[in-house]
């Protein structure tokens, strides 16, 4: 073997070893990609009432209320009043909020769910835990879990930016109350028993104030 063909095993082989090389550095696409041109010129679809999703609907709100709903144009103008706003985030959130403010009121300590109540449902809940201290009368509760969980309605205020976001819970827990003499007078502490709630969220959308309020409830 002669040097020049030599060296051209030599250049060849250096050349595969640099191509694979670049595959791993770069990795591999598979699949069809088109061309930028005809990529750029298809058009974007807007879903009439969910004005801020870019390229089709968007299955964040979709996921939670029907299409057509004024629930999901009030989601859809809160994301578009602040766009990182995401439903499927805020219902994980809320879900948490929803133990805390309920055993906080189980139990009787206002303080700390203060900052997560508008005025009115503070005092409403404040009633009822001082009518239960006035009668000597003490709850013991624990939580079990969250049965069921639901987006249930939707608003926003224009003029205001605030919007509102009704959630459907039925939660679990162990409830038992007291008399001054330690008995039990309503309640089974062997027994779960299902809470029904519907609590309504609201926030100024696009404010630097990251927290939601509970401003009313039912059932």
């Amino acid at each position: 073997m002669n040097g020049s063909i030599v060296q051209l095993l030599v250049l060849a082989g250096i050349a595969v070893f640099l191509i694979l090389r670049l595959r791993n550095v770069l990795g591999t696409r598979d699949g069809f990609e088109p061309p930028r041109d005809a990529a750029q010129q298809q058009p974007q679809r807007r879903g009439p009432d969910l004005e801020v999703i870019e390229g089709g609907p968007d299955a964040d709100i979709l996921d939670h209320v029907p299409a057509e709903s004024e629930a999901a144009k009030a989601l859809g103008a809160m994301k578009a009043a602040e766009p990182p706003f995401n439903v499927s985030e805020f219902l994980q959130g809320a879900r948490g909020a929803y133990e805390m403010i309920l055993m906080g009121f189980e139990r009787g300590d206002m303080a700390s769910i203060l900052p997560f109540l508008s005025e009115d449902v503070y005092e409403a809940f404040a009633q009822v835990v001082d009518s239960r201290e006035s009668q000597g009368l003490t709850v013991e509760s624990e939580f079990v879990g969250i049965r069921e969980m639901a987006l249930h309605d939707a608003h926003f205020d224009d003029s205001t930016r605030e919007g509102e976001v009704t959630v459907r819970f039925i939660g679990e827990l162990t409830h038992v109350v007291r008399d001054r003499a330690g008995d039990i007078i309503e309640g089974d502490e062997r027994q779960v028993k299902k809470q029904k709630d519907i609590w309504t969220f609201a926030r100024a959308m696009g404010s630097d104030d990251p927290n939601w309020q509970l401003v009313a409830t039912g059932e």
